[in-house]
C-alpha cells in the first residue's frame, strides 16, 4: 500500500475551539477537498458532518472520500472530565467505526483553556508544565478513554500533541508516552505543532516511529514563530498571522519526512492541515497548492 494523502476540516476553518466565524458547510467542504485532489477527509466537529452512520456513509460516498479519524479534546488534567470524555470518544468512535473501522479517535487536550500555555505556545518552559500529580491524571485519563474506546467499539485510539495545550513541547510528549501504554495508546505525529513546540520534526519522527499511528503534515513559517516568541502572541494570534503556512513554504523539511517514512514501512495516512481561523484566506486555493507540493516531492 502507498502512503495516501487526505486534508482536514481544520484547513477551511472548522476548528475545535468554538471560535465565531464564517467557515464552509460540510459538503462545499467535502467537494472543495476532493477538487484540490485529496482522497480522504477527517470528521472535524461534532455535528459539522452528519452524526448518523448511514447519513455519513452516504455523504462521504458521493464524494468518493474514505474517513479516517476524528478529534475529541478532553481535559484530560482534571479526573473529572474523564468521564464525559469517555461518553464523547466512544460515541464519535461508533460513528467512525461504522463508516471505516480502520479510522482513528484523535485524542487531545482541550486546548486553548488554560491561559498559561494559550498564551505562551511556542515558547514553552519546564516550568508551564503539568505538576507530577496533574501527570498522573492525565495519562490516566488517556488510557482509560482509548481503552473504552477500543473495548465498546475497536477503533484505535491515537494522542494529538497540540499547542496550546499541556502536551505541546518534545519532553511532554516523551512523558505522556513513558506514562501511557503501546497498546493502547498511539501518537498522531504532527509536523507543525511539534516544531512550533521548538523542536525538530524529523528527529521526532525518528524518536516516536514505533508508536505513531497518525501524521499530520502541518508546516510552520520561521518568522511568524520568530515574531510571536518577540511579541509574546498567544496562541490564537500566531494561527491569525500565519504559523501555520502553506506546505513548503516554511521550516519542516518534508522531503527528509516521506523519505524516512516510506524507509520505516508507514502504511497509513498522511493528512494535510493548515490550521486557519474562520473566515481566513482561500482555503481552495492553498489546499490546491499544498497537494502540488506534495505532487513535486512524490506523495
Amino acid at each position: 500500500m502507498t502512503i495516501r494523502v487526505a486534508n482536514a476540516p481544520c484547513s477551511w476553518g472548522v476548528l475545535e475551539f468554538g471560535i465565531e466565524g464564517e467557515t464552509a458547510d460540510c459538503r462545499t467542504f467535502l467537494s472543495e477537498l476532493r477538487k484540490a485532489g485529496y482522497s480522504g477527509t477527517e470528521l472535524g466537529d461534532w455535528g459539522f458532518m452528519p452524526t448518523e452512520s448511514d447519513a455519513l456513509r452516504e455523504t462521504l460516498s458521493s464524494f468518493d472520500l474514505p474517513l479516517l479519524g476524528a478529534f475529541v479534546p478532553v481535559d484530560l488534567s482534571d479526573p473529572a472530565s474523564h468521564d464525559p470524555g469517555v461518553q464523547a470518544a466512544v460515541r464519535t468512535a461508533a460513528l467512525i467505526g461504522a463508516v471505516n473501522p480502520d479510522s482513528f479517535i484523535v485524542l487531545a487536550d482541550d486546548n486553548g483553556k488554560d491561559a498559561a500555555r494559550t498564551q505562551n505556545a511556542g515558547r514553552i518552559t519546564p516550568s508551564m508544565g503539568l505538576p507530577n500529580g496533574a501527570w498522573s491524571d492525565f495519562a490516566r485519563g488517556a488510557e482509560r478513554i482509548a481503552a473504552a474506546v477500543r473495548e465498546r467499539t475497536g477503533v484505535r485510539t491515537v494522542f494529538h500533541h497540540h499547542c496550546a495545550g499541556w502536551v505541546e513541547t518534545a519532553d511532554e510528549v516523551d512523558e505522556l508516552l513513558r506514562r501511557t501504554s503501546p497498546e493502547l495508546l498511539g501518537l498522531c505525529f504532527d509536523t507543525g505543532h511539534w516544531t512550533f513546540g521548538g523542536a525538530d520534526a524529523l528527529a521526532g519522527l525518528q524518536t516516536h516511529r514505533d508508536r505513531i499511528w497518525h501524521v499530520h503534515f502541518k508546516d510552520c513559517d520561521r518568522d511568524v514563530a520568530r515574531r510571536s516568541r518577540e511579541l509574546q502572541w498567544d496562541y490564537f494570534e500566531s494561527v491569525r498571522n500565519g504559523v501555520f503556512c502553506e506546505l513548503g513554504a516554511g521550516v519542516v523539511d518534508f522531503p527528509a519526512i516521506r523519505a524516512e517514512l516510506e524507509a520505516t514501512d508507514y502504511h497509513g495516512w498522511i493528512v494535510v492541515e493548515q490550521d486557519v481561523l474562520p473566515g481566513m484566506g482561500s482555503p481552495l486555493q492553498s489546499a490546491t497548492r499544498n497537494r502540488e507540493y506534495l505532487h513535486s516531492i512524490g506523495l
